[in-house]
């Protein structure tokens, strides 16, 4: 007789062979590409083990500053960290590791950085010339402050006489041109310093308020000029009253 050979060690082979191959499909590991080409596995998001804290020693000219980072930190990462101790943005710094300098984008383990690995932090180029030209126009703002300043204390003064001719006018005192005439010139002079004056920014208000300043106090000047022509000067006469002598009386001498 014949007996049929049951398939039950086939199928329990056949499983045997299927268990690890799904095993493999779950323990697959992903793989990313690092700046330079290398072929790396891919960082997992929810890892739990954390990147390992690494102390670096930053070199910024004379100043020397130690920063601790993550080792999977990139460098553009850095230099935010580092914008709180310099003060400099980070379109603003260069970081030089090694001789070369490092792209935002690559990674600190990849470049080799480890602990108390020295980072050299130098200022972009392009941002010293900017601080350099803005330095030279914040100076040229505040030079041409002080001079508008100067320029308004003087026609403050010059104001002032102005409104004391006109008082003087106004209550029929006939002032003299020559003192008129030298007021409308110290005017004038205060105008052509303010010409000079190169303003930026609100300096430019304020120089074309002084200048305005500066026009209506010599067109009231003009206007008195002609006024102070028409004033007819006040003659004064004194009268003396005479008086009569007292009559005079005889003394009369008493004898006993």
């Amino acid at each position: 007789m014949l007996k049929r050979r049951s398939n039950s060690y086939g199928r329990a082979r056949d499983s045997s062979n299927t268990a690890p191959s799904s095993t493999s499909r779950d323990e697959e590991v992903a793989w990313e590409m690092r700046p330079g080409g290398m072929l790396v596995q891919k960082r997992g998001e929810n890892s739990d083990a954390p990147a390992p804290n690494l102390r670096l020693r930053i070199a910024f000219g004379a100043m020397r500053y130690e920063i601790s980072a993550a080792s999977q930190s990139t460098f553009g990462e850095l230099k935010k960290v580092l914008t709180a101790e310099t003060g400099l943005q980070p379109g603003e710094q260069r970081l030089i590791f090694r001789g070369k300098e490092r792209e935002n984008v690559e990674y600190l383990d990849m470049c080799g950085v480890k602990d108390r690995s020295k980072v050299l932090l130098i200022e972009d180029p392009a941002s010293i010339e900017r601080r350099a030209d803005e330095m030279r126009r914040n100076a040229k703002i505040q030079s041409a402050h002080r001079a508008i300043s100067d320029v308004s204390v003087e026609v403050d003064k010059l104001a002032e006489q102005v409104s004391a001719i006109e008082k003087s006018i106004s209550n029929g005192v006939k002032v003299a041109e020559v003192q008129i005439t030298t007021l409308i010139e110290m005017l004038m002079r205060q105008a052509i310093k303010l010409d000079n004056i190169s303003a930026e920014g609100d300096a430019v208000a304020q120089k074309t308020l002084q200048g305005k300043r500066v026009q209506k106090c010599v067109e009231s000047l003009d206007v008195l000029k002609i006024s102070n022509a028409n004033v007819k000067p006040v003659v004064v006469t004194t009268k003396w009253e005479t008086f009569e002598p007292p009559p005079t009386t005889p003394k009369w001498e008493i004898f006993d």
